[in-house]
């Protein structure tokens, strides 16, 4: 029987040494060294060094005086990441979406873009299209009793083309800058 035994014990404890300690700190040496901001979290912080979030999940701005993310089905809880689960046949969302888009809807502007209406698969995506960052800026500029292309140039300063897909801006950084603006 020990013959047997001894063999798989040693051989279980060394492949968890190598997958469930040697593997896991290699892993996270390299990405220390090779990528040190994406493997601490792309943390986004203020000009005193406070953390403000992460510039890879959605943060909830509300107000007339900041660009609005699209819906969080997790209230933008990490915990609690995930979509709504809600079918596009599903009555419960599109009684969402349409209380959303009248709330949202400006006059003279158009429909609201789809992106401020519907959630992201994970509940958390930090990032808009451009229209729906334009759809805002007269909101936006109005409320900060700035001028609307002082908040365009904002914008283009922010949007960004990622290797695959279309432009898009990320609000938490947007809105920093924004704060900036002000200051």
């Amino acid at each position: 029987m020990t013959t047997f035994l001894r063999p798989a014990l040693s051989l279980m404890l060394l492949m968890t040494a190598i997958t469930g300690v040697i593997y896991p700190l290699t892993v996270t040496g390299i990405a220390q060294l090779a990528f040190p901001e994406q493997a601490n979290g792309s943390l986004v912080r203020d000009s005193a060094g406070k953390v403000l979030g992460s510039a890879l999940i959605a943060q909830d701005f509300s107000g007339d005086t900041w660009f609005h993310p699209r819906p969080s089905a997790g209230t933008y809880a990490t915990v609690a990441s995930s979509a709504s689960n809600l079918a596009p046949s599903n009555p419960a969302l599109a009684t969402r979406v349409k209380d959303s888009a009248t709330q949202l809807a400006v006059p003279g502007q158009g429909p609201v873009p789809l992106a401020l209406l519907t959630t992201s698969g994970s509940g958390l995506d930090p990032h808009l299209p451009p229209e729906a960052i334009r759809y805002q800026l007269a909101r936006v500029a109005a409320a900060r009793n700035v001028p609307v292309q002082s908040v365009e140039q904002l914008v283009a300063e922010h949007t960004e083309q990622p290797l695959v897909g279309p432009p898009v801006v990320n609000v938490l950084l947007l809105n920093q800058a924004l704060a900036q603006l002000n200051n």
